[in-house]
């Protein structure tokens, strides 16, 4: 099919997942699940022919190491994936639940009640377990998905996509053309033109690719288009916590969009040179003032800042920052509500590692993404975040000209 006609069966697909059942949709899941455990091998070998064509790629400068990294698929990225999904079957459904009820009138109740956004568009680079990982979330939360990953994971994307529209196919009341996947670059341009189809873009990968996507559509855009993380260490922290939590942020996984990139060091702290020395004993290369704070090295490369106390620290990451995820490290419990009050980030911590800014660790089973945006849903996004809401009014034969002449008024009693 072309992109016109993918679009037009995953609207057909939309209207049929709206009301499908959670025990349809878990067995969905568990299908896709055990599919991808019998197929694993063949997987592998998809991911192999990936991994050799990109080898070039780097080598070339075409791509990026970490964009290699992301691409490969190991036994604990593909267990992961296999996990992902049997703990969004354990999840409860985020469709149909009553957000809030209200008796306007006598026999009159207005029901706030959520249900599924529609159609998704995913644009994604590398990371082929992001296939299963969203698969997963739409066909739980209720929605049809349409998904064009990177050209450099073609033969992966495909192997796994294969897998999980064969497991589908056999599950008794299950739509079809639920779950799409794309492969032309051009599609992209015809997906961000299709705002009459589909009802959200999520992209996940280069600043460069979300910036694209946010000019060029007028369909919504949910994501986040860089992670420039922070760490302010306060004058009260911890030494031996201030040095755990921050080589933590950032060695235990530089690519990701979570790990620290600049660290601000209160100038009363007494073992600066003792943090940062021992941030460069874990191989992690220190600039110290730098004269660009917005970068996102996805390197083991960090930024350090020595600032005045804690205003300038908070100053510094609201005008430098991504307002994805912060952090303070402190035994100052008043420092820390302030902190955490007026960082205006999707993720604000205290005495954490800011590589807990995800859906797994939050317990949503998986995520689409991290958002963020002011608007529907903000940080690692799971479930909750594919659903919308809708009123529900049931009413026995009222009408408003009774209200708007004075004869009735409304009681508005929550129940």
């Amino acid at each position: 099919m072309n992109i016109d006609e993918i679009v037009k069966e995953a609207n057909k697909a939309k209207i049929k997942l709206m009301g499908l059942s959670t025990e349809i949709k878990n067995r969905a899941l568990e299908a896709v699940a055990k599919n991808i455990e019998k197929n694993k091998e063949k997987i592998y070998e998809a991911n192999k022919k990936d991994l050799e064509c990109a080898a070039t790629l780097v080598e070339s400068g075409k791509i990026t190491k970490a964009t290699y990294g992301r691409l490969k698929l190991d036994e604990n990225k593909m267990r992961d994936m296999i996990q992902g999904i049997y703990d969004v079957i354990k999840l409860e459904d985020p469709v149909n639940k009553t957000l809030f009820a209200r008796e306007l009138d006598d026999k009159l109740i207005l029901k706030k009640v959520t249900t599924p956004i529609g159609v998704l568009g995913i644009i994604f680079e590398a990371r082929p377990d992001v296939i299963s990982q969203i698969s997963s979330l739409a066909i739980k939360s209720g929605n049809a998905v349409i998904l064009k990953g990177g050209s450099e994971a073609n033969n992966t994307n495909a192997a796994i996509f294969e897998i999980i529209t064969e497991a589908l196919n056999y599950v008794e009341g299950f739509p079809k053309n639920a779950v799409n996947l794309v492969f032309s670059h051009d599609d992209i341009k015809e997906m961000l033109s299709k705002d009459g189809y589909i009802d959200l873009i999520i992209p996940r990968g280069s600043n460069k690719l979300v910036k694209y996507i946010q000019e060029n559509t007028k369909i919504p855009v949910l994501g986040h288009a860089s992670g420039i993380c922070h760490i302010f260490v306060d004058k009260s922290a911890d030494f031996d916590m201030a040095k755990k939590i921050c080589i933590d942020a950032k060695i235990q996984y530089p690519t990701a969009c979570n790990a620290v990139e600049t660290i601000l060091i209160h100038k009363d702290f007494a073992h600066q040179n003792d943090l940062k020395a021992a941030l460069k004993e874990a191989n992690i290369e220190v600039i110290e003032n730098p004269e660009e704070f917005g970068v996102e090295y996805s390197d083991t490369i960090l930024n350090i800042k020595v600032v005045e106390g804690l205003n300038e620290a908070i100053e510094h990451i609201n005008t430098f920052g991504s307002h994805h995820t912060d952090s303070i490290i402190t035994n100052d419990n008043e420092n820390a509500e302030i902190f955490m009050n007026n960082v205006d980030s999707a993720g604000v911590f205290k005495n954490a590692s800011t590589r807990f800014s995800d859906g797994f660790r939050y317990g949503f089973g998986a995520e689409v993404g991290i958002s963020t945006n002011k608007t529907h849903a903000r940080g690692p996004v799971g479930l909750d975040g594919l659903c919308i809401y809708k009123y529900k009014l049931e009413g026995h034969g009222q009408t408003v000209k009774e209200y708007a002449a004075g004869e009735k008024t409304f009681k508005h009693k929550d129940l």
